[in-house]
């Protein structure tokens, strides 16, 4: 196989493969396996997911997403705005712009390199849900922004285990099959939450969470905690900015923003591809 070109880019540190598959080269059925290699650390590329860019008739172009397990994906708000920013640097689109997902058609304006993401009406909420995990009781708060997450807040978020409480969240029986993304949250103010987030699919912990930020800057609203827009601070240290309209605990116009940057261009080599 001939080389294949990509770009690395990350919105808030959450970093991802970037390859402009319109020509259709690389097959459904082998996409997979080609993101399980890519995303892999010190091996591959290493990223938190694979995105290829492919053709619409729907949109001014379709995502197919790939976690880095192989595992493909609904929604992810950051993966979003960077396909966004990449489509728009290949002449794909103009700077308002629309995009085909599993979880339905995405809207988006790409301003330099910051990104404006409109995402899917939140479904399935859920407040105070009681779960057992390391012999402690805990109170979730569940909601479903193209992907289900589950959301735990806590005063004081350097107290908490987030691998292990992650990882037996995720993975409790009440969440399967499917399994959820685990958010935990530490409200500062009416307009300022920090977040920190256990990723299914990447099976750690990311330096952020696109539609986990929409999840939890929601939620906290419900709670009548915060009022948006809310900057929510990534364990990245970048501020990502939610912004929603919310009437009777139901939250409409959502809107995800933040930078999506390049980060490098390359070549995957026949080794890798091969290997």
């Amino acid at each position: 196989m001939e080389p294949i070109s990509f770009k690395k880019m990350h919105g808030s540190g959450n970093d991802f493969i970037m390859i402009d598959n319109r020509d259709g080269r690389i097959e459904a059925s082998k996409a997979h396996d080609l993101a399980v290699c890519l995303c892999r650390r010190r091996f591959g590329v290493g990223a938190d997911g694979l995105i290829l860019i492919e053709d619409s008739s729907r949109a001014d172009f379709k995502w197919r997403f790939y976690n880095a397990d192989g595992s493909e994906a609904e929604m992810c708000g950051n993966g979003g705005r960077c396909a966004a920013r990449f489509a728009v640097s290949l002449g794909i689109a103009l700077s308002e712009l629309s995009f085909e997902t599993i979880a339905g058609i995405m809207h988006a304006s790409v301003n330099g390199s910051t990104v404006k993401l409109q995402l899917p009406q939140a479904e399935g909420l859920c407040l105070d849900m009681p779960l057992k995990i390391e012999n402690k009781q805990i109170s979730l708060d569940c909601l479903n922004t193209g992907v289900p997450h589950a959301v735990c807040f806590v005063p004081d978020l350097k107290s908490v285990p987030i691998l292990e409480w992650g990882r037996s969240i995720r993975y409790d029986p009440c969440f399967l099959p499917s399994g959820t993304n685990v958010d935990f949250v530490q409200v500062l103010d009416r307009h300022d939450i920090l977040i920190r987030t256990y990723e299914r699919g990447v099976e750690a912990e990311t330096m952020a969470c696109g539609t986990g930020a929409v999840a939890t800057a929601i939620l906290s609203a419900c709670r009548g905690l915060t009022e948006s827009p809310v900057r929510v601070k990534t364990l990245g240290g970048e501020i990502l900015t939610v912004y929603f309209e919310l009437e009777k605990r139901e939250a409409r116009a959502i809107f995800l923003e933040g930078k999506a940057l390049f980060v490098y261009s390359g070549q995957i080599e026949d080794d890798l591809i091969n290997t």
